[in-house]
């Protein structure tokens, strides 16, 4: 964080000092709430959870070199009290944003903002010192530590936001106000949560809404629920996307044989070609999106396609592909799932497995509500029409949704079955894969599948992540 000293926190975030004798002591280390991340010169941000109590460990901290905490009671040590934690957090955030010289990035969307958030950080930090969401950091505490994590020599701040109902995406911006947004589709994810998707469009626009007049929206063509955006921002808009309207767009988009995309990039000012590191075809959309970004802030297209065919994945657990030595390819998207990354992934298993036995190790999406035995159906189905050698449907009534699609596109036999728990997929999967074969496992983050993923790979003992 830009050096603050405890007394301009305490005014910033309207808090009283307790146990401090020097109030102009600057806080020149990062904002953590993990007490294991505290070190010299941090602020120690304590949350009073159901099960742990960060103000527990205030004097740990302190000892370990934190210069203060910021908590809701004394606690013996340098210590600013407020009201609430997580609202001085995001007063804090503002504040240092606003004296910051860098350009804050935002997106949003309902599939893909990770990756296409790595994207982005990886291509902008060519050109420029960037920050960047570590993970899916990206609710209303993640974001304002990823924001105080910004220095003075910071330009790019890359901000991922996240959304489980109308006004969270207002009350970040509102955070972090951003210069340049992009939306990248309206899809599925927590549509149970929302009620529709007229609702998550409503709420995915409040980020173009937030955008100031000389600021940029990025908006995906091939969406109709994103394009009709264009009408709610005052901003400057763009459109990525397959279309031929859009400013920043692909042609002869092609797999390799080992499933990576590639494709012409086009932008306003040039065309360059890409190949990319990443496995499957929905990185287009996610690349073209990372492109209208760096070049609206000063890239040109062969500096983006250089940037873009040597980017990698930097978040664990999406679309890892890892070679077994006995030959048996991995690929881990257990980080989480929703109808439209399962079709995604389910199309990249089909293309890295052309002409060998591919698996589908599917579970449980979440927060789907009323739409939720449709979509775990289409799912089942889908993994039958790309010929997916066999479906492994693991957990509850969602996996025999998925099972019961399949066989309804019709998978008989053998080439479905349906097991309890990730242990039983594992125990499965030991006992009838061979080399050769390819491996896809994929659900929501409550589900827990990486597990699986983790035990193929120690089965395979010495593999080599290929790709991340």
């Amino acid at each position: 964080m830009i050096a603050l000293s405890l007394a301009e926190i305490a005014e910033v975030v309207g808090g009283q000092t307790h146990d401090i004798p020097d109030p102009s002591v600057q806080v020149t280390g990062p904002v953590v709430r993990d007490s294991r991340e505290a070190g010299p010169g941090s602020l120690f941000v304590a949350f009073a959870g159901e099960r742990v109590d960060g103000h527990d460990f205030a004097a740990a901290v302190v000892e370990g070199g934190a210069v203060a905490v910021l908590g809701t009671r004394p606690v013996g040590v340098p210590a600013i009290v407020v009201d609430d934690v997580q609202n001085a957090l995001g007063a804090l955030a503002r504040h240092v944003v606003r004296r910051l010289g860098a350009t804050l990035v935002a997106l949003t969307g309902s599939a893909g903002k990770t990756s296409t958030k790595d994207l982005i950080a990886q291509v902008l930090r060519r050109k420029a010192p960037t920050v960047f969401t570590p993970g899916s950091l990206n609710n209303e505490i993640g974001l304002p530590l990823t924001a105080l994590s910004a220095t003075e020599e910071t330009r790019f701040l890359v901000l991922e936001m996240g959304a489980r109902g109308i006004g969270h995406i207002r009350y970040l911006a509102g955070l972090t106000p951003p210069k340049v947004g992009l939306v990248l589709n309206v899809g599925s994810a927590h549509i149970g949560e929302f009620g529709g998707r007229e609702q998550i469009a409503q709420a995915k626009g409040e980020l173009v809404e937030a955008l100031p007049e000389d600021g940029t929206a990025i908006l995906n063509a091939d969406d109709p629920y994103v394009r009709a955006m264009a009408s709610r921002t005052k901003a400057k808009v763009i459109f990525f996307g397959e279309s031929g309207e859009a400013d920043v767009r692909a042609e002869n988009v092609r797999l390799t044989d080992t499933g990576q995309p590639s494709f012409r990039l086009h932008t306003p000012s040039g065309a360059s070609d890409v190949t990319m590191r990443l496995y499957g075809e929905h990185h287009v959309s996610n690349a073209l999106a990372a492109a209208a970004v760096a070049h609206e802030l000063g890239m040109s297209a062969d500096e983006i396609a250089v940037a873009l065919s040597e980017a990698g994945s930097l978040s664990r657990w999406r679309m890892e592909v890892t070679e077994r030595p006995d030959g048996v390819t991995v690929v881990n998207d257990a980080y989480n799932a929703n109808p439209e990354s399962m079709r995604a992934a389910l199309r990249a298993l089909a293309a890295i497995g052309k002409g060998r036995r591919t698996w589908a190790v599917l579970g449980k999406m979440a927060e789907l509500g009323d739409e939720a035995l449709a979509e775990h159906d289409a799912v089942g189905r889908l993994a039958v029409r790309l010929n997916v050698s066999k479906l492994v449907a693991v957990g509850g009534r969602e996996a025999a949704w998925l099972q019961l699609g399949a066989y309804n596109e019709g998978s008989w036999g053998e080439e479905s079955v349906h097991v309890s728990d990730a242990q039983a997929a594992v125990d499965l999967l030991r006992s009838e894969l061979r080399p050769g074969d390819v491996v896809l496992v994929k659900a929501s983050r409550s589900v827990g599948l990486e597990s699986v993923a983790q035990a193929l790979m120690e089965t395979g003992a010495e593999g080599e992540v290929s790709a991340r």
